[in-house]
């Protein structure tokens, strides 16, 4: 069952903001805006095109993640792969453990979990968004949204619950500096970028 989440911790290590952001400019996007290697940074310094793509790119790798845990492990190895995979973003082994914040991950995990959680987590992120113009409002705020969607959704296995609850902590705290500039009003509205930097 163990092997579940480290399959899934390695699925989550292939970081493709890094991957993405070298094949275009032969840069590591890490160096660059936020420092985050995650779907906004790219969007950021790349364009909506680029940042899209990495969102659905380490979306899949969850779903493929917590697939293959299944398989391996059942429920608990579906459950493993996920936190894993959260983990994995966050602090790849394949970089130098400087990944992403896990906002796509847990996307994914809540489509794992229950069409509703997903819908709900989504609806709060645009919603929160959209009012603040600040895309890391809206991670932070439906991240704390996640284990209420499950209990909506009907999800009452604690430990379905505790691996959303180990997910949205993740999230909180790899987002902690961006809490304490929202709480300042330092915060800087989301911005799409151009194709940036150029390859030479």
């Amino acid at each position: 069952m163990a092997a579940a989440g480290v399959v899934g911790y390695l699925l989550g290590s292939v970081s493709f903001a890094v991957v993405v952001s070298y094949l275009m400019s032969r840069k590591d996007i890490r160096n660059y805006g936020s420092g985050n290697a995650g779907a906004t940074n790219m969007a950021r310094l790349f364009g909506m095109g680029a940042g899209v793509l990495v969102f659905a790119l380490d979306f899949l790798k969850t779903v493929a993640a917590m697939a293959l845990g299944r398989l391996i492990g059942g429920r608990y190895g579906f459950l493993l792969a996920a936190v894993g995979c959260m983990l994995g973003h966050c602090f790849p082994v394949f970089f130098k453990f400087k990944g992403g914040k896990g906002v796509s991950v847990g996307a994914a995990a809540g489509l794992m979990f229950h069409w509703k959680v997903f819908v709900i987590i989504v609806a709060v992120f645009f919603i929160t968004a959209l009012l603040t113009r600040r895309v890391s409002a809206g991670s932070v705020v439906c991240a704390l949204a996640f284990v209420p969607g499950q209990l909506v959704a009907g999800i009452r296995d604690p430990w379905a619950l505790a691996a959303g609850a180990v997910m949205v902590l993740t999230v909180e705290i790899m987002h902690r500096e961006n809490i304490k500039r929202l709480l300042t009003g330092q915060e800087k509205p989301f911005r799409a970028g151009k194709l940036w930097p150029k390859r030479k």
